[in-house]
């Protein structure tokens, strides 16, 4: 009997040993931040892996304008459709960075935000500068003109 438990306690270490150290979360409420806020990522890959509060590049469409948020700091909102297929809303605060002029359904956007993931596909925010230094530097080029 002590040979069989010293054997069952040998196999369960040696399964939690062979475990991988980091687990994607497994249903749509988890988030994981899968980066440090240097790490510039594409949008894909932070859906992919379900990541929030990191930094994402990329480009899409505008695919629908909505109204402003204008609870608290006042937000520009639209969504934009990368080639994925991935749906972005976008929340680009108006009170720390220009107003994006003219934007239309089916205008080319390129961006840089932070990104939060949901299961529709996700919000990108600070696509501006931050004041206090502690995001990295955001920006919307809409019309070969650059919103930060």
């Amino acid at each position: 009997m002590k040979h069989f438990l010293l054997i069952w306690f040998i196999v369960l270490a040696s399964v939690a040993c062979d475990r991988p150290t980091h687990v994607l979360p497994v249903n749509n409420t988890e988030q994981v931040q899968s980066a440090t806020p240097s790490t510039i990522i594409t949008v894909d890959s932070a859906y992919e892996t379900r990541s929030s509060n990191i930094s994402v590049e990329g480009q899409g469409a505008v695919v629908k304008v909505l109204a402003d948020d204008t609870n608290g700091s006042r937000h520009q909102k639209f969504l934009v459709k990368v080639a994925s297929g991935i749906i972005l809303l976008f929340t680009h605060n108006i009170d720390l960075a220009p107003r994006v002029v003219n934007i239309k359904i089916g205008d080319p956007i390129t961006f840089r935000g932070e990104y939060v993931f949901n299961p529709k596909g996700g919000v990108i925010h600070w696509t501006h500068k931050d004041p206090r230094g502690e995001h990295v530097t955001g920006w919307i080029k809409h019309n070969d003109k650059t919103y930060e």
